[in-house]
């Protein structure tokens, strides 16, 4: 998984000018700082960690998936082969033996079934629970250093064609971060706001 897709998407960055007492007045110029938060969320440490982690819960998941799926499939094609060994007449209405025999096979698969869509959802609402504690804190410091900087406009270097690299700001977001936020938790969502988190 890319750091995109575990992390998710930057913040919209575009700070607010506060309009002057008069309607009349006109605005002052506005001075633009840049922050790479593709950068950030790949370098930060809370960001790092946090990935590696939510990595190794997915190949757990995905190894999960591969354990359950073997014996399941292997059963089907045994059964379906029970099957095209029955006169054409029982086909529809096969032995109770072998009736249930699918039925314990529908089972174990509805079953399986339950368990990774519960072990996707708690993965899924790990990643939401990361990105929510990083998201917290990266507005607030984003406003910080771009007022500490005496700029007026903060915007993510996705949104800009050409820049000067005298206005790229990420490496003070990005020590602050690291100061503000070395480590998260990389756990699902609290019950009461699973309900809420994007993408459910």
């Amino acid at each position: 998984m890319t750091n995109k897709i575990l992390l998710g998407s930057a913040l919209g960055l575009a700070a607010v000018i506060a309009a002057p007492a008069s309607a009349q007045s006109r605005l002052p110029a506005a001075v633009v700082a840049v922050v790479d938060t593709d950068r950030i969320y790949a370098e930060c440490t809370a960001c790092r960690a946090a990935l590696s982690q939510l990595q190794s819960q997915a190949t757990q998941l995905q190894s999960r998936q591969q354990a359950l799926s073997g014996p399941i499939e292997t059963e089907g094609q045994a059964i379906q082969t029970a099957i095209n060994a029955l006169p054409q007449a029982q086909r529809a209405n096969p032995p109770a033996t072998l009736t249930t025999r699918i039925q314990r096979w529908e089972q174990s698969r509805a079953t399986a079934q339950q368990e990774l869509q519960r072990l996707q959802q708690n993965l899924q609402s790990t990643q939401a629970n990361v990105r929510r504690q990083i998201d917290a804190r990266l507005g607030p410091i984003i406003s910080t250093v771009m007022t500490s900087r005496g700029a007026t406009v903060a915007v993510d270097t996705q949104a800009t064609l050409a820049r000067s690299p005298s206005i790229d700001v990420t490496n003070d977001v990005l020590a602050q971060i690291n100061s503000q936020l070395p480590s998260v938790s990389v756990t699902p969502l609290p019950p009461q706001q699973q309900q809420t988190a994007p993408g459910r």
